[in-house]
């Protein structure tokens, strides 16, 4: 075997003495799902290094595939490769197909998320096109250290103007890992413009938290736009007003866009200006939703739209975030007038499909209205779930009746 090295990049990856399983704790990496729990490994080789790929071996001896590690995690592993194929032909493939797979979906569409982490087989990388150029995030310690190979392939594989660094997950931290955000290859100019069915976008990705566009939401902006006609809209954690946006495109008769952060929505001013919209089209409220709500003593809007950040970030805040989405969506619903509409939705992985629809129960109970389900979440294309991996499959929403 070969010694580990610090810093894996050109076209051989490093890999050194492997993992072994307990007995028995083979089957789901035998089943092509990518992680590794700390409690189904029995041992690690002499001089294991956080973060290194190792080969992962069954209790018998049978090589199962190669994956990095983290001993600071419970989540412990994910693998890159399975049986016999070496981790760098797997992961140029992989990348190379998720590109690809995108150019069939989209062309070469000016916003689109290009690599979509565990989905594309990938674990710990998101790779998204705003314009000329890729934004990345990288969540955990193993592809931090595959970062000089992550550029190279970019670069080579999609020939961007620019690559920009932008990981902020929470799950860095875990990793033991710090924020990174910068530009890593290229120049750039801001702001970003981009086009999306019609509706031009200005992409800030510098001192943003957030970048300009949520790509998961692309399939229900065009839901939006479609039934917005004449419509009032109440567009709640509104961002640059994504949804706001497609819903004047699509004749709504006005809207309002309540955030809390200022700059959001001195962007979304901007992108109105940008698609024409006059100042009597639109109203912007830098408000917290939830007080927002509170304060109404009714909602006189055809169409309420919801879209908070995630209010669970791990498997211990799926109670207080439970309550979280029922006090939300009670707020609206308690408010709302007859024969309106509300479209809601939960970016908590922790919070499942049947929980989310359980809770828009308990608050349509709570708030004393009849509520009927018109339609669920529409997924982005560029957002695919594996069939082998459903936990990559976090967003969920709902389009709603309120009577």
């Amino acid at each position: 075997m070969k010694k580990p090295g610090n810093q894996p990049s050109g076209k051989q990856l490093e890999t050194c003495a492997g993992i072994i399983l307990k007995p028995g704790r083979e089957k789901s990496i035998v089943n092509r799902h990518q992680w590794l729990f700390s409690g189904a490994i029995k041992s690690f080789p002499p001089g294991f290094t956080d973060g290194n790929l190792y080969p992962v071996y069954s209790a018998e001896g049978r090589l199962l595939g190669y994956g990095y590690f983290n001993r600071k995690c419970s989540l412990s592993g994910r693998l890159v490769s399975f049986g016999q194929t070496r981790p760098e032909e797997a992961f140029r493939r992989n990348l190379a197909e998720a590109l690809q797979l995108r150019k069939k979906l989209y062309g070469q569409a000016e916003a689109c998320r290009l690599v979509n982490g565990e989905s594309d087989s990938l674990p710990g990388l998101i790779v998204d096109r705003y314009g000329p150029g890729l934004v990345i995030q990288i969540s955990t310690l193993g592809m931090e250290k595959l970062k000089p190979l992550i550029i190279q392939l970019l670069s080579e594989l999609a020939q961007p103007q620019f690559i920009y660094e932008k990981s902020l997950s929470p799950a860095r931290k875990e990793e033991g890992l710090k924020e990174r955000e910068g530009l890593l290859t290229g120049h750039l100019s801001e702001p970003i413009l981009i086009d999306e069915e019609g509706i031009k976008f200005k992409v800030y990705l510098t001192g943003a938290q957030k970048t300009g566009l949520f790509l998961d939401q692309r399939e229900m902006r065009k839901l939006v736009r479609e039934i917005s006609a004449g419509k009032k809209i109440l567009d709640g954690f509104s961002y640059s007003g994504g949804f706001a946006l497609s819903a004047l495109k699509g004749q709504a008769a006005g809207v309002t866009l309540v955030d809390y952060s200022s700059r959001a929505l001195e962007v979304a001013k901007e992108n109105m200006i940008t698609n024409g919209f006059g100042k009597s089209s639109f109203r912007l409220i830098n408000q917290d939703m939830f007080d927002f709500l509170a304060e109404q003593s009714s909602l006189a809007y055809d169409l309420v739209i919801l879209d908070p950040p995630a209010f669970a970030k791990k498997k211990a805040d799926e109670k207080q975030a439970g309550r979280a989405y029922q006090r939300l969506n009670y707020l609206a619903l308690a408010r709302m007038k007859r024969d309106s509409f509300l479209l809601t939705f939960s970016c908590s992985y922790y919070i499942s499909r049947e929980l989310f629809q359980k809770i828009i129960f308990q608050a349509a109970l709570q708030a004393g209205r009849q509520v009927k389900i018109l339609t669920g979440h529409r997924q982005s294309y560029d957002h695919p779930v594996s069939v082998f991996h459903p936990e990559s499959d976090y967003l969920k929403g709902f389009l709603l009746y309120v009577s």
